[in-house]
């Protein structure tokens, strides 16, 4: 009878490894879960032999494929799939059954191939979540920890719909920002478009026809000549060269731990972006951990996975906080108070979520919140930005006109008296 090696995890969480005989891996599996174990991973010994000995074409594929090399993939892609692969889960088909006609109806993509290989490791005994893990750049840490959860809680068609939705807010509030700004960021493309012309083609004939002026020109006239001279000169190529300059600088900061920290806290602070900023990580935070607390993530985990992905330094700080709090049994809502970065509104839904047993839905409700308000600050600000630009333009293209022509106006004036 053949025998199987496996890796599991007890009850409280501890890994147990160990072997038993089975006449196949299914027998095997059903007889680790006997033992109250939860398997992580069941081979065939015989099976792990022939792999190291063998040589030709498995040797090969092995040396090629290489576990979270075979690149991202988009969540336009991966979205689709996973509510796909929660309706065919929950429709009754078994995971590598619904992985194969997934598969088949792809176009050839990145995603296409990792679900080959995650097939292939899942028909090899692995579990669908440690399947994902050897794919770090495709699955993120969330996304593999709700797969592992669903398959603890048997309830994973559940928890792939709540990724679904989770990837699909999230997705909807990134456009809903980008929408807000492509009109400012057009406006100021088309100011700079202007501006090039003027100064490229308007601005150098009159300079030509000031040059016969025998009278002193006005002051915004001289001060509109040298701003185009300085234009059209070689040190003019200094400036895009000290734009790059700093770009790099401050992306060097960002890497730093201080620096980051640092750049993070005043992007908290800014005047007008300081209170968007704010409400865009407490969406995150609220969204992250709530839909991991509700697909059964421990607490513990389910905090350094949001502190992974919380974007800012200083509010990663203050989840980790948060996370020893809860290690010496205190509560969630106390460090995030005294982190000063959530509102005092989100820290008491958060306490009363903590004193009723309902963390997982008050975080929802605190992410749908958030999201409304970060949307209607995107739209205002948006909506402010408009005439300011506009304004900005007007002010810049007045003062060329009335610079250009006061010199005119005055040889009009001097040559009339």
């Amino acid at each position: 009878m053949p025998i199987f090696d496996y890796i599991a995890t007890d009850a409280r969480g501890k890994q147990v490894r160990g072997a038993i005989e089975a006449d196949g891996q299914a027998s095997a599996i059903n007889q680790v879960r006997e033992k109250q174990y939860f398997p992580t991973r069941v081979t065939e010994r015989r099976v792990k032999a022939k792999a190291a000995a063998g040589g030709g074409s498995s040797a090969l594929q092995f040396q090629i494929k290489i576990p979270g090399m075979a690149g991202r993939v988009s969540s336009k892609q991966l979205t689709p799939f996973t509510r796909q692969l929660s309706t065919l889960i929950d429709a009754g088909l078994p995971l590598i059954r619904s992985l194969s006609v997934l598969r088949k109806q792809m176009k050839p993509c990145n995603l296409k191939d990792i679900l080959g290989t995650v097939s292939e490791d899942v028909e090899g005994g692995n579990t669908f979540s440690e399947a994902l893990a050897k794919h770090p750049r495709a699955f993120s840490k969330l996304f593999i920890n709700m797969v592992k959860a669903g398959e603890v809680g048997g309830v994973l068609d559940t928890v792939l719909q709540r990724l679904t939705d989770f990837s699909e807010k999230s997705a909807t509030l990134q456009r809903k920002i980008k929408g807000a700004m492509i009109y400012p960021v057009v406006v100021i493309f088309v100011i700079f478009g202007v501006l090039a012309i003027i100064f490229k083609f308007v601005i150098p004939s009159f300079v030509k026809m000031f040059k016969d002026f025998k009278t002193e020109l006005p002051l915004p006239t001289r001060i509109l000549i040298q701003i185009n001279h300085s234009i059209h000169s070689k040190e003019a190529l200094l400036i895009p060269v000290a734009i790059i300059a700093l770009i790099i600088i401050f992306k060097l900061i960002m890497k730093t731990r201080k620096g980051g920290a640092a750049i993070d806290k005043i992007k908290l602070k800014l005047p007008v972006f300081g209170p968007l900023v704010q409400k865009l990580v407490v969406a995150r935070f609220s969204r992250t951990l709530g839909t991991l607390i509700s697909s059964g993530v421990p607490i513990l985990q389910a905090l350094s996975i949001t502190k992974e992905t919380a974007g800012n330094v200083v509010v990663a700080r203050a989840i980790g906080n948060v996370h020893d709090s809860i290690r010496e049994g205190e509560t969630i809502a106390g460090p995030l108070e005294d982190s000063r970065v959530f509102p005092p509104l989100v820290t008491n839904m958060i306490a009363v979520g903590e004193e009723t047993g309902n963390l997982d839905e008050m975080l929802v409700k605190i992410a749908d919140t958030y999201d409304d308000e970060v949307d209607t600050a995107v739209t205002g600000l948006a909506t402010t930005m408009e005439p300011l630009l506009i304004i900005f333009m007007g002010t810049i293209v007045a003062f060329i006109v009335i610079s250009l022509f006061l010199p005119l106006i005055t040889l009009a004036m001097s040559m009339s008296s």
